[in-house]
């Protein structure tokens, strides 16, 4: 709050006038003090313990009417209506909302992804954020609560939702020890595999590293195409390179390593050496780093390759998509990155991260409204996104109580029983660092750049960008 200059008193005025300015000039300090505290600091940059701490929420929050009150509250989104899965998953929430809470209209505002990141840089540059809207995590998130554009979250996420949300998601739009956002939806990483080639071979999904090797010798000795990746887009060579720090070094490793701008322990070297013996060994398919994300994909699901890591965002076109013959689609299973002999790493970690998460604006004018929607939202998300657009949400999924392919219980299965989800080496990053990111591990396994310059590179990559 900016300071005012101290008020010049004239004795030589009568008393009448006297008091007469004491009262404007103190009239006049609550406003300017209204007005300098009430924004997100006038755009002006704060200090990290300056962040407003979490505020209290009224005590229910079930969705029902609790005021004859006339509210309208602002969302922006960014499923317009050809995003037809998630775009009626919306539609319905709002709908359910609006009939229980007959004094409450949802005003929305439909963006697709690349139009609404532009919208909201705009609105939060003059201070018009919507009441509600969707947010990246990490490194996407952080400038907007740096300028405290965001209201703290943590009365819900400790609240009804503690204990529902999947392991490692809350923490991805967690700073400074507030949560500014609830995330809907996580995508995670597992080795999808053919079955039918698997067979063939007589090979089983490995449990340790070493029985993974051995399947993929087995495979190239048969000329058979163990894994396929797409190189030329830079984050699906990061997935492999995130596993093997996370197997090696243990699951804080690459979070504490991205937020003290460091790269120098010994488990992220020896994870860039078993990156380049994979290349060695001729695991993945020929002139991968020229290709496109897509083009590996393609691979795969015309059973050119034997084992796919990709994220859970493809398990409808292996479960539901009819465009993909039944006789495919049965074929396809998926086993987690397995534990390497001797290392921190545990099987039941994953890499993954939540797609968007809902955050509530720091000047809603109906905050707490505003908070019991997102609630509202979050909790009939999880209740119906699955099995309405086949989307995995972020809170906890009773697989009892739903009727979905196999393989989305099994990934549902082990996502309640996670210990943790590291985020995305490349969303934890700024947008400048992420694009370094892909050119070194691009580098590495191309083999452009020795385990030990990778390390180095990234690190100053990581505190030159900060």
């Amino acid at each position: 709050m900016s300071g005012l200059s101290s008020h010049t008193s004239e004795k030589r005025k009568p008393r009448v006038k006297r008091k007469l300015l004491a009262a404007l000039s103190l009239l006049l300090v609550l406003i300017l003090a209204v007005a300098g505290c009430g924004g997100p600091n006038n755009g002006k940059s704060v200090s990290e313990d300056s962040i407003d701490k979490p505020s209290s929420l009224a005590s229910n929050r079930d969705g029902t009417d609790k005021s004859s009150e006339k509210i309208t509250l602002k969302l922006m989104h960014l499923w317009p209506e050809d995003s037809a899965a998630q775009y009626k998953v919306v539609s319905r929430i709002i709908d359910e909302y609006q009939k229980a809470n007959p004094n409450v209209k949802i005003q929305t505002d439909m963006l697709a992804n690349e139009q609404y990141k532009s919208k909201l840089k705009i609105l939060a540059a003059s201070n018009e954020l919507p009441d509600i809207g969707f947010t990246w995590a990490a490194g996407f998130m952080t400038p907007y609560v740096r300028s405290r554009m965001f209201a703290p979250l943590n009365d819900i996420v400790q609240g009804e939702f503690k204990g529902k949300f999947v392991a490692g998601t809350v923490e991805a739009y967690s700073y400074n020890g507030n949560d500014y956002a609830l995330p809907i939806e996580l995508n995670i990483v597992p080795i999808f595999y053919n079955k039918s080639i698997f067979q063939k071979y007589n090979l089983q999904p490995p449990n340790t590293y070493d029985e993974l090797l051995n399947i993929i010798r087995t495979l190239r000795g048969n000329e058979v195409t163990p894994i396929t990746l797409g190189g030329n887009d830079g984050w699906p060579v990061s997935l492999w390179y995130m596993y093997l720090a996370d197997r090696i070094g243990g699951p804080s490793l690459l979070d504490e390593s991205v937020a003290h701008r460091t790269f120098t322990d010994p488990a992220l070297i020896a994870a860039a050496k078993k990156s380049q013996e994979l290349v060695d060994m001729d695991a993945f398919n020929q002139g991968f780093i020229g290709l496109s994300n897509d083009e590996a994909t393609a691979v795969f699901m015309n059973s050119k390759a034997a084992m796919y890591m990709t994220g859970s965002w493809e398990v409808p076109n292996y479960t539901m998509n009819k465009a993909f013959p039944q006789e495919f689609r049965n074929q396809i299973g998926f086993f987690k990155f397995p534990t390497i002999d001797g290392a921190k790493g545990n099987v039941d970690d994953w890499v993954g991260g939540p797609g968007v998460g809902l955050f509530v604006s720091q000047n809603s004018k109906h905050m707490d409204e505003a908070k019991r929607f997102v609630a509202f939202f979050v909790k009939k998300w999880g209740e119906i996104s699955v099995t309405d657009a086949g989307i995995i949400p972020a809170t906890k999924v009773d697989t009892d109580a739903i009727k979905l392919p196999q393989m989305y219980i099994d990934l549902l299965n082990e996502l309640n029983n996670a210990k943790k989800v590291t985020l995305y080496l490349d969303v934890q990053m700024n947008p400048v660092e992420a694009k370094g990111h892909y050119n070194l591990i691009q580098e590495l396994f191309s083999k452009q750049i020795t385990p030990e310059e990778f390390a180095h590179f990234q690190e100053k990559l990581l505190k030159d960008g900060n």
